[in-house]
């Protein structure tokens, strides 16, 4: 398992276009980003090509990285997630989607979550749960399904700017907790 130093090392030298590192980048975050997309889009084929086009942002991108700030898996998984919600969006925008019956995603527990070390696991989920319920759903329908804010909004019944008060200040408590 590789610690937060060795993936910031790869990513400064991904970011210097050392092919090597990005290659061993690739080897060590892939299958958690996979997952993400994964479950994000549902789709096997699609999330395959997503995280093939998530890695070449990487490439193009990693100078943009600043060691010492966010985790390093945060920036690539916010990377992988925010991806993966545009190409679910472009899919709804065709009219596909939701319109498929298949497509739906099932509340069975996906990739991502099984590639997560139990112990890291177990942590977030408990500390989801020192949120209030509805706090806690909103994240985890943003973060894992994709759902926008004008979504969350119109399922919670509140207005656009409460939800996203709610998301951040869920995920401010979610960071102080995980940090204790």
């Amino acid at each position: 398992m590789a610690t937060r130093a060795d993936i910031e090392e790869l990513i400064a030298r991904t970011a210097l276009r050392d092919r090597a590192a990005f290659s061993r980048l690739y080897e060590l975050t892939s299958a958690k980003l996979f997952g993400i997309c994964l479950r994000i889009l549902n789709s096997r084929p699609e999330a395959e090509d997503a995280l093939q086009e998530v890695f070449v942002k990487v490439w193009r991108n990693a100078d943009r990285y600043k060691a010492g700030g966010f985790s390093p898996m945060t920036w690539l998984i916010t990377i992988a997630r925010n991806h993966a919600i545009d190409r679910l969006r472009a899919r709804r925008a065709k009219g596909e989607g939701l319109d498929k019956a298949e497509e739906l995603p099932d509340g069975a527990p996906g990739p991502e979550a099984m590639a997560i070390a139990s112990s890291e696991r177990g942590r977030l989920v408990g500390c989801l749960d020192e949120l209030p319920e509805d706090r806690a759903s909103a994240v985890r329908l943003a973060y894992l399904h994709g759902e926008t804010y004008a979504d969350l909004a119109d399922r919670f019944g509140v207005p656009l700017n409460t939800m996203r008060t709610w998301l951040r200040r869920s995920l401010l408590k979610l960071r102080e907790c995980l940090e204790r």
